[in-house]
């Protein structure tokens, strides 16, 4: 192999003034950035990050002393990563917050481009309301607004509710495609009867004459963390995955994609005393913990998290699970947008 040797100075130099030169005609040379433009492994820019509930918590009721909900539109506290400040993500192409909503709120309707998630950590009373049909907002339920859909969420209750919030708003700000509006009511109308759309979709049936679109969002806006349990539990008399324990993905119950097309969730179970080996993807992932207590090892630092902490691990970072307490997990990632675009890798080790 031949050793590459430093040009003589004159060529420095002159090199230097063509950079200059092109540089007023918006040119720069690729072979000065190649290596970083295509390297040879994924280099996120995101960090390793967790958010403990415990600590948070309170920081999140300020704010509902500070600001109130008609207000902010959303009172929402963002999740950011600690090398991304500023750019309101929490990996570069997902965003997450944790969103307040006290009794007898109203998070006024409208509808975005931005498909988005909720995962209920904290509080009971509170709905969400998807194009006419309300859902009760209980912990562990994952519930969507997809894309251009109305949505708004309200209080009913006497207590505080707290959910997490995951959108794909940094993906479509790179596309240039966000678009937003609001609605002329604060609240939507009740065109259909609570679980309307989970008798119709999600009981291995659907309408007779249904046809599903590939651009039509998921028919079913809620999945009940009961449904969830109950499965996660069936499976796991089984031997778990080595890398995984037992892990599922949540499906758009008409076609088995993903119910949104940029965003992948998943529910996971860990026994007791399981340890996973060390598994690594590309797509950054976002992890909320429902159930127990573990260690989340990430590229050779232990993260402890228990009950409603959240952590991010970025793309190709290797992760390693430790439960000191039967865990259940919540995730979510950009996997569906890498998979169809054919990016998609993971090593087991």
């Amino acid at each position: 192999m031949l050793a590459h040797t430093a040009p003589h100075a004159a060529t420095q130099a002159a090199r230097r003034q063509y950079y200059a030169r092109i540089a007023t005609q918006h040119m720069s040379p690729l072979w000065e950035v190649l290596g970083a433009l295509v390297p040879p492994s994924p280099r996120p820019e995101a960090v390793p990050a967790i958010w403990r509930y415990a600590q948070v918590r309170e920081q999140v009721m300020e704010a509902g002393r500070l600001i109130t909900a008609e207000e902010a539109e959303r009172r929402v506290l963002i999740l950011e990563n600690p090398a991304l400040h500023g750019q309101s993500c929490i990996t570069a192409s997902l965003y997450a917050g944790l969103q307040l909503i006290l009794p007898g709120e109203v998070a006024p309707a409208h509808r975005h481009t931005q498909s988005a998630l909720r995962l209920v950590l904290d509080g009971e009373g509170a709905y969400t309301a998807v194009d006419g049909e309300r859902t009760t907002m209980r912990r562990g339920d994952f519930i969507i607004t997809p894309s251009w859909t109305w949505h708004d969420h309200g209080n009913l209750g006497k207590e505080p509710v707290v959910w997490l919030d995951g959108l794909d708003i940094p993906l479509l700000r790179f596309l240039g495609t966000g678009f937003a509006e609001k609605s002329a009511q604060s609240a939507q109308p009740q065109l259909r009867p609570e679980g309307d759309s989970l008798a119709r979709f999600g009981s291995n049936m659907v309408p007779v004459d249904f046809h599903q679109q590939p651009s039509d969002p998921t028919p079913v806006f809620v999945y009940p963390y009961s449904r969830t349990q109950a499965s996660l539990r069936v499976i796991s008399h089984s031997a778990p995955d080595a890398h995984l324990g037992f892990k599922l993905r949540y499906v758009n119950p008409a076609t088995g994609a993903s119910p949104m097309p940029t965003i992948g969730s998943f529910a996971q179970a860990l026994p007791e005393g399981f340890e996973t080996l060390p598994y690594r993807c590309t797509d950054g992932t976002v992890y909320v913990c429902l159930e127990g207590t573990g260690d989340a090892e990430i590229d050779g630092a232990t993260h402890r998290f228990a009950e409603s902490d959240v952590f991010v691990v970025p793309p190709w970072h290797a992760l390693r699970l430790r439960a000191n307490r039967r865990v259940t997990l919540f995730s979510f990632s950009d996997r569906p947008v890498q998979q169809a675009l054919g990016l998609w890798r993971e090593q087991r080790a």
